[in-house]
């Protein structure tokens, strides 16, 4: 990162979080509920509160992670998940325009990727899928060294790719647990923590129909780490096994055998990637 400070920004549709950061060090921190039902404008107000609690002069750039289609070149964000009235909004104008230094914005799955290919798991690594297990299924790509984001920001979302009768978000994200055994991935860990033998069961079916997607991330892009993000994470322990056992008859033993998989560990990781988009690193 540059000698000045940058500042990173994790929107989404409940909450904002700001950081000014220094060399990937958290020096600042500022947080603010989003009204999610609100205008534009009051949605910036809030972003706008959180910036300002963090920014000062010695800032040298600001970076944004938004969990929508993006258009990287005029920084225009569109329908943004759970903000309905941001359907086409030019975040870096808007942030441009108040702070006066570069602004950069990105999907937050790529922020989430980059972020830990900058910072934790990555390191030392030449490419990397980030995979945010939430209340979505989403993805974000370092491939040679690169985030490599696509057109409108959308690469390697392979949760909205075909899988059985739906697509694979609905498998390895919380939804599984709601759409198909009517309740919570929060109430499942937790059930699963006390032993209940019907949680560590549908657990492990999660664990199968990850792994399945884990095969489509490979035969894509090869890639030497694999890092999970997100709520569910915290379950990794009781979906892992059978996750990996899904894997075994994936086409290419190798490939398996060198991928390195592994849990984020980083409470500020998404203010670590869009920061990184700020600093030339992305």
């Amino acid at each position: 990162m540059p000698d000045h400070p940058i500042v990173g920004v994790d929107l989404g549709g409940t909450h904002v979080r700001a950081g000014r950061l220094q060399a990937y060090s958290l020096e600042a921190h500022a947080q603010a509920s989003v009204p999610a039902e609100g205008s534009v404008e009051a949605v910036l107000s809030q972003v706008y509160a959180v910036l300002d609690a963090v920014h000062t002069d010695a800032v040298a750039g600001i970076g944004v992670g938004v969990p929508s289609v993006v258009d990287p070149e005029t920084g225009v964000v569109y329908d943004v998940q759970n903000i309905p009235s941001w359907r086409e909004v030019p975040l870096r104008m808007h942030l441009a325009d108040r702070y006066g230094v570069p602004v950069f914005v990105d999907n937050d799955a790529n922020c989430f990727a980059l972020g830990e290919y900058q910072a934790g798991h990555g390191r030392g690594a030449r490419s990397l899928v980030g995979l945010i297990l939430g209340t979505g299924f989403a993805a974000g790509l370092v491939l040679d060294g690169r985030l490599y984001a696509g057109t409108t920001c959308g690469a390697g979302e392979v949760g909205m790719i075909a899988y059985r009768d739906s697509i694979y978000e609905h498998y390895c994200s919380g939804q599984f647990f709601e759409r198909h055994h009517g309740t919570t991935a929060r109430a499942a860990h937790a059930a699963a923590v006390a032993g209940v033998p019907e949680a560590l069961s549908q657990w492990a079916e999660f664990g199968h129909h990850l792994g399945a997607a884990l095969q489509t991330v490979l035969y894509a892009y090869d890639p030497e780490v694999i890092v999970f993000g997100g709520s569910v994470r915290l379950a990794y322990r009781f979906f892992e096994a059978s996750m990996r056992e899904a894997l075994a008859p994936f086409a290419y033993r190798p490939a398996v055998q060198r991928l390195r998989l592994a849990v984020s560990e980083i409470d500020h990781v998404a203010l670590v990637g869009a920061a990184a988009l700020a600093s030339g690193s992305a």
